[in-house]
């Protein structure tokens, strides 16, 4: 199905965009990309949620983007332009952080990676691809390194699910077992020797991401034998539809809905990955400021308890109808078998427990706070 990208020859593509219309994926223009959002032949985004979240999914999130950091002085520029410590990252370690504008908001999260003391390595969202790379152009050229955005040189394939480390385990004679939850290694993945292999992921299960050349024969070759190695645990390729609602069910934020440019670090209750203690880094200042004056909303977990799905952008009405928050995300949860969502509130409408109303098609709906996130994976 490729009505999008007829329609708009502009769009950007994966090198795995061929593949994924061959295989009947629905298409869809994603920030300026076309991607698949389901695969109506495995069942769709219903089935695409569920294989995730019992045996394992593999998705193409080869728009994210990439930036390189290198020299002397790259872990200098990295605190400044990022929240969290990465002093505290020794090789082959990563977590989560952002970069702020002066306000504490959002220019957008990520991932860095440390892979030398000399070198590190930025994961972005797609959407801010271009944005990102200028922000840190504008704000890294005093010190003495260099930042490449190197987002077209990989295939980013992400393998998620509880089964995840038993099929790439069948692609790879590097030992996953060694590689712990936010680190990451080299090694050899379907033949392709130095292939960077990290286990974060976007789904709230355990999984692992390979970047291999972004060559469309390759990329294809390595998408197939993944499928091919998972097909014993019912692995199928997945979309951004069951991306969005597994992400949601793990209260993991995405930028233009529970993040962004006008929302800061404390609202969206992403305090913890920021080290205030640090000497400086952009958008410390504000932040201060923040904490010390509190906050007038707060970020929350919805689930709904009279019949209606809370979608993303509908209002958060009082009794009397006035709106005092709105929705960010909103989605039937497929494995949790609720209708649930993230909303901004009132600090004092954001007690656990709390019952508000959501306007759905002008009537109010009533749903009620509820612990973050919906959904947590089994401990082993």
């Amino acid at each position: 199905m490729s009505t999008v990208a007829e329609a708009n020859p502009t769009l950007r593509k994966t090198a795995l965009n061929p593949v994924h219309r061959q295989m009947g994926a629905k298409m869809v223009d994603f920030g300026g990309w076309h991607m698949p959002v389901e695969y109506p032949a495995t069942g769709g985004v219903l089935a695409e949620h569920l294989a995730v979240r019992t045996g394992v999914g593999i998705f193409d999130v080869s728009h994210m983007g990439d930036i390189r950091f290198t020299g002397p002085q790259a872990l200098d520029a990295v605190q400044h332009i990022s929240m969290n410590d990465a002093s505290r990252l020794v090789p082959d370690q990563a977590h989560y952080s952002a970069m702020l504008y002066p306000e504490g908001t959002f220019v957008d999260d990520i991932i860095v990676h440390k892979i030398a003391d000399d070198h590190y390595y930025f994961v972005i969202n797609a959407g801010t691809r271009e944005k990102d790379a200028g922000w840190v152009a504008e704000n890294v050229g005093g010190f003495r390194c260099k930042a490449e955005n190197v987002s077209d040189d990989f295939t980013q394939i992400a393998i998620q699910g509880p089964q995840a480390h038993t099929l790439l385990q069948k692609l790879t004679d590097t030992d996953l077992s060694l590689i712990k939850n936010y680190w990451f290694t080299f090694g050899t993945v379907c033949g392709l020797k130095n292939t960077m292999i990290a286990r974060t992921g976007y789904t709230g299960e355990d999984g692992f991401e390979i970047y291999i050349p972004a060559d469309p024969q390759i990329s294809a070759r390595v998408w197939h034998e993944v499928l091919e190695a998972g097909r014993e645990f019912g692995a199928i390729p997945c979309g951004l539809g069951a991306r969005n609602t597994l992400r949601l069910e793990s209260k993991m934020a995405l930028y233009g809905h529970e993040i962004s440019e006008k929302i800061n670090v404390f609202e969206a209750g992403l305090d913890r990955w920021c080290k205030l203690e640090q000497p400086e880094f952009i958008g410390k200042p504000a932040l201060e400021r923040i904490k010390a004056q509190g906050t007038t909303r707060r970020l929350v977990g919805l689930e709904m308890i009279e019949r209606g799905i809370a979608r993303d952008g509908y209002p958060i009405v009082d009794d009397t109808g006035r709106q005092i928050g709105y929705v960010t995300s909103g989605s039937v949860a497929p494995f949790l078998k609720k209708n649930i969502a993230l909303a901004y509130v009132p600090p004092g409408q954001a007690e656990i427990g709390s019952v508000l109303n959501v306007e759905i098609r002008g009537q109010k709906v009533k749903a009620k706070v509820v612990p973050t996130p919906f959904y947590k994976r089994p401990k082993k």
